[in-house]
């Protein structure tokens, strides 16, 4: 289990959190209620999800008691997050007694892991799906309908959903993420997905322009291509195997869709990022300068534990590489403490390569053991909790400090934002995120969602810039 201490500003919705559906105009017979919790590849299978139930009938909501579906699409890689689906499934249990015929279903990650506990020994749902089996959802519905425990957690070595127009849930009308590929093929000693998501499969290079392409024609004015490991993206043309797309070419033909569609991506494994990606950032103005580069652990000995398959010296490297080529790339990262042996010697290395990579943004954690995971068969859970988590608190405190100092050397500088809605803190003021994936905060005017403006920074938080607008982009 990886636990997170971080939290992403207020202003958006990212990382772990329940995202109810949005309501809709159009009267349906029957509705469906969802929370998703976890990784942004979780609420893009939402929307999946959301497109194979409208096709069935069924409605969206966010009223609970007038569902007569619930869906939780759930997280494995914390153990936080599934005490959380426990504590919802209880909770839809009471609202079950009152509605018998309410079904309950469990999507996702935690579906093949808890097939068992959850339909039989704590009889907590009536449904359990995993990540390849969303389009049997129909046919499981059905079945669950006659009081059966309908059950379908097999993998796929080909689905990509790459046909189904994801249904947008609580959508902002700006941004909105892309699914190009599925599972992962890297075997991290820590991580589940692989034995919850499958093997690493590319999507098709065509149905993702197209959706990239109804996305900005339908107003949306940023892209975010999601995968496990968006650079090992490859796809080769079955009608002409001498065509193949890789990562790089896939990002330019996104960007070319419009000047006026930002491009981001999400999530890079060093090891697989290439220079033909860099140069393509570069390239592009509308391709935004912003690398989510998870380091794990900065100890070359933890590192092979990991499996991470990359030394220290190495990831220094890339990060140099980085810089070399685009000197303005803003880096976040994920980090680990207390893995399995750590050393306070090993616990240092982390926190010079923290100092050394000066990240903008970092999802920090300490470390415990998940059930299935190579670490887990492997290696002896060692280190002390209370360790684990004064290691963390350091790790935290150099960070704070690199986050404040990052936005501080923002301010008095012009920035261009894209308008993602009001803000949270004040209906006179509107957010955005410049280039860099830094919310600004800056006074409403007559400016409007979806808008390109220039931002003068005047101020700033350890987590946000405060300015005034200089006149639309």
């Amino acid at each position: 289990m990886l636990e997170q201490v971080t939290k992403v500003h207020d202003e958006s919705r990212q990382g772990e959190a329940y995202a109810p559906v949005a309501e809709e105009t159009q009267t349906y017979t029957k509705k469906f209620y969802i929370e998703s919790y976890g990784c942004q590849m979780n609420f893009n299978d939402s929307e999946i999800v959301a497109s194979i139930l409208k096709e069935e009938g069924f409605g969206p909501t966010r009223n609970l008691e007038e569902a007569s579906l619930v869906l939780l699409n759930t997280c494995s890689i914390r153990e936080k997050a599934e005490t959380t689906v426990r504590k919802r499934l209880t909770e839809f249990r009471k609202i079950k007694q009152r509605n018998p015929e309410l079904l309950v279903g469990v999507l996702g990650c935690m579906a093949e892991r808890l097939k068992a506990k959850l339909l039989e020994e704590e009889k907590l749902v009536d449904m359990v799906v995993g990540p390849d089996a969303y389009r049997t959802l129909p046919a499981l519905i059905e079945e669950a309908e006659t009081g059966q425990k309908a059950v379908n957690v097999q993998l796929s070595r080909e689905e990509t959903y790459g046909d189904i127009a994801p249904v947008r849930l609580d959508s902002n009308g700006v941004t909105a993420f892309v699914s190009i590929m599925r599972g992962c093929n890297n075997m991290c000693s820590f991580c589940v997905v692989p034995f919850t998501r499958g093997r690493e499969r590319s999507r098709d290079v065509v149905s993702i322009l197209n959706e990239a392409t109804d996305m900005f024609n339908r107003g949306y004015r940023e892209v975010t291509l999601l995968g496990q490991n968006v650079d090992s993206y490859y796809w080769v043309n079955p009608e002409d195997a001498s065509v193949i797309t890789t990562f790089a070419n896939l990002l330019e033909q996104v960007a070319l869709i419009s000047p006026l569609l930002r491009v981001r991506f999400s999530t890079s494994h060093p090891k697989d990022i290439t220079d033909d990606v860099l140069f393509t950032m570069a390239k592009y103005e509308n391709i935004c300068k912003y690398i989510h580069l998870p380091m794990q652990s900065g100890s070359t000995r933890i590192l092979q534990l990991m499996n991470r398959t990359y030394t220290r010296e190495w990831y220094m490297k890339k990060v140099d590489r980085i810089r070399e080529i685009l000197p303005d790339c803003a880096l976040s990262t994920d980090v680990i403490t207390g893995f399995c042996t750590e050393t306070e010697e090993d616990h240092q290395d982390t926190m010079s390569l923290m100092a050394y990579g000066r990240y903008d943004l970092a999802y920090m954690f300490f470390y415990s053991e998940r059930p299935g995971t190579l670490a887990a068969r492997r290696y002896q859970d060692d280190v002390p909790e209370e360790v684990k988590k004064r290691r963390l608190a350091e790790v935290v405190e150099l960070h704070r400090g690199q986050s404040l100092s990052s936005m501080q050397q923002d301010v008095g500088k012009t920035f261009k934002v894209l308008i993602e809605g009001t803000s949270k803190r004040s209906e006179d003021h509107l957010f955005g995120r410049t280039d860099h994936n830094k919310v600004v905060i800056f006074p409403k005017e007559d400016f409007r969602k979806g808008e390109y403006v220039w931002v003068k920074v005047e101020d700033c938080t350890a987590g946000t810039l405060l300015g005034t607008s200089t006149g639309r982009a």
